[in-house]
């Protein structure tokens, strides 16, 4: 790996720590998705704190054709992971980089994975131990990174800051998740309202992308983790102050407020 890449690996783990945005982005963007990986996997080792699960995110054309993939993927430390059957908690984003709330599917991987990708929606429900609904919370200190296209997305743990809990779904093994309607509020205002028909092959095939682009970076899960499988009805911007639910039809609700990571 270059030393210019450990140097842009490091300034967004710096930036991250301190909660202080980066004007520009810290060295040379990457241009493909191998770069953008191997920034991702030097910051993880870098920033050494546990990961809970994985966030996936959508590629959209062109970039998938040029990139050669429809989704990515970025750690969501467990830190980070927040419990949002009672009370709205608070959740930081970067003052002055990029903020947004996304309303996701959230799946388990059970313990005990042996590494191999599955193939079917049965194959993967199988190696499951759990569905809720959830919020992502997507922030990055530099604020062009959505702009800047998918590998600087990637680059920066994807994007990721957070995630909320949400309640279980009952029978969320006969449930099928694609059919569920999603609407997203900010502060009571409709931000976006869709279903999961519209996520490539839905959150299952989610869970699949990530199993096998984790498996090519030889990172293990069979300690089981949370796979946020993807915004369902957008990526919705948010700034500190504001609320955030997600409802999910009659599998219930979620809400967060939004708060300003603190300066260190």
């Amino acid at each position: 790996m270059s030393e210019q890449l450990k140097s842009v690996a490091h300034a967004f783990v710096t930036a991250r720590r301190a909660g202080r945005a980066l004007a520009d982005y810290p060295g040379a963007p990457p241009v493909d998705l191998a770069a953008a990986y191997a920034i991702q996997d030097h910051a993880i080792r870098a920033d050494g704190r546990p990961i809970a699960g994985w966030k996936v995110g959508r590629i959209f054309p062109p970039d998938d054709a040029r990139l050669g993939s429809n989704r990515l993927s970025g750690p969501i430390f467990a830190e980070s992971v927040v419990d949002g059957t009672v009370g709205k908690p608070a959740m930081p984003v970067f003052t002055g980089g990029f903020a947004a709330a996304e309303a996701e599917f959230l799946l388990h991987i059970a313990p005990g994975h042996d590494g191999a990708t599955p193939q079917t929606d049965a194959e993967t429900l199988a190696l499951l131990d759990g569905v809720r609904i959830g919020i992502e919370i997507a922030s990055s200190p530099y604020p062009g990174i959505n702009a800047d296209g998918p590998a600087v997305t990637a680059s920066d743990f994807g994007n990721n800051f957070g995630l909320v809990l949400g309640p279980q779904i009952a029978d969320w093994r006969g449930t099928d998740l694609r059919i569920i309607g999603v609407k997203t509020t900010i502060d009571g205002e409709t931000a976006g309202e869709a279903s999961a028909a519209t996520m490539l092959d839905g959150p299952l095939g989610a869970v699949r992308f990530l199993m096998a682009n984790l498996a090519a970076r030889g990172i293990a899960l069979h300690d089981g983790c949370w796979v946020s499988s993807g915004a369902v009805t957008g990526v919705h911007r948010v700034k500190p102050g504001q609320t955030v639910e997600a409802s999910f039809g009659t599998h219930g609700t979620v809400t967060c407020t939004i708060a300003a990571a603190p300066l260190s």
